[in-house]
């Protein structure tokens, strides 16, 4: 059971910021929404990724800080929310900030299991629905690949039984790329979740292609080689055809490659910061690159 007091402490500083209740986004311009090939639902193409940065403990000001980061999620169409039992109380803390926004109508919950036994994978799945605060969750993915034959029945026997909507697996950093094709040709999945970003462009080649072809949706990790383009680029200027596709700062160029790409369903960067996940939204909106301008993209960055 949640602690009372750190969720009075929690409410507290999220009054004195102003909100309780989440207001309807409001934008001038149409979001960027993808369809999930296996039911044909549309979802908002950028989601929000907790690795590092929801890993808060019982630290109620920095709870309520990503409470506020939720929020401008929120407001700007956001809608996936990608946890893991991996990230510390990444889980823990995006249930506490949900249960005060009364569960936004929408939110898409995506978490993981990671554990190499069966047993201990149940047992892990009902501890998230906990931390959550959900008795459904609309994806759950295995982990890195970790014991995903018999994680995979255990999903299924949830999405049988109703408690999910969505199976899928993932695997990150280019890791084990072999494997997870091999499971895309062979298993029926709803999702793959995958790294890929304008410098690591190895999914292109198979997996993207692969994922299309066999209609499985595609999450895609380490948008930003967890802030490494950033710290690489940040010091040189946008290349000034970036207005045509109104790409205001580098967050948003990359992100704009990612989505540009047909293959892809939803880009999750992960951040502390309101003012970073302003910009990361900020791609949700405005035209993406052509064919042709993404090859310029890619040659840009590298002639940097």
């Amino acid at each position: 059971m949640r602690s009372i007091d750190r969720r009075t402490l929690l409410a507290s500083a999220l009054a004195s910021l102003g909100w309780l209740v989440l207001p309807r986004p409001v934008r001038a311009s149409v979001m960027h929404a993808r369809t999930i090939p296996s039911s044909g639902e549309a979802i908002p193409a950028i989601g929000m990724g907790t690795w590092l940065t929801f890993d808060v403990g019982a630290d109620a000001s920095a709870l309520a800080q990503r409470a506020e980061v939720l929020r401008t999620f929120f407001m700007a169409g956001g809608g996936l929310i990608d946890s893991s039992p991996m990230y510390g109380s990444s889980e823990e803390a995006v249930g506490r900030c949900l249960e005060l926004m009364g569960y936004p109508g929408g939110l898409f919950s995506a978490t993981k299991v990671w554990t190499p036994l069966e047993f201990h994978g149940r047992m892990q799945i009902e501890h998230s629905f906990d931390l959550w605060g959900l008795e459904r969750f609309d994806l759950i993915q295995v982990h890195n690949l970790v014991a995903w034959q018999q994680q995979l029945e255990t999903l299924r026997g949830l999405k049988a039984d109703g408690r999910l909507r969505y199976i899928g697996v993932t695997t990150s950093h280019g890791r084990r790329h072999d494997e997870l094709e091999a499971i895309l040709r062979s298993e029926p999945l709803d999702f793959v979740q995958l790294t890929y970003n304008v410098l690591d462009r190895e999914a292109e080649a198979r997996l993207l292609p692969l994922a299309a072809e066999r209609g499985v949706a595609v999450i895609v990790n380490r948008p930003f080689q967890r802030g490494g383009l950033f710290h690489r680029f940040a010091r040189y200027p946008l290349p000034p055809w970036a207005v045509e596709i109104e790409a205001g700062n580098w967050a948003q160029f990359f992100l704009k490659y990612i989505l540009s790409h047909p293959a892809v369903t939803c880009a999750i960067p992960a951040t502390r910061r309101v003012d970073h996940m302003t910009e990361n939204m900020g791609a949700l909106y405005g035209p993406l690159p052509s064919r042709r301008m993404r090859a310029q993209m890619v040659e840009y960055i590298q002639g940097l």
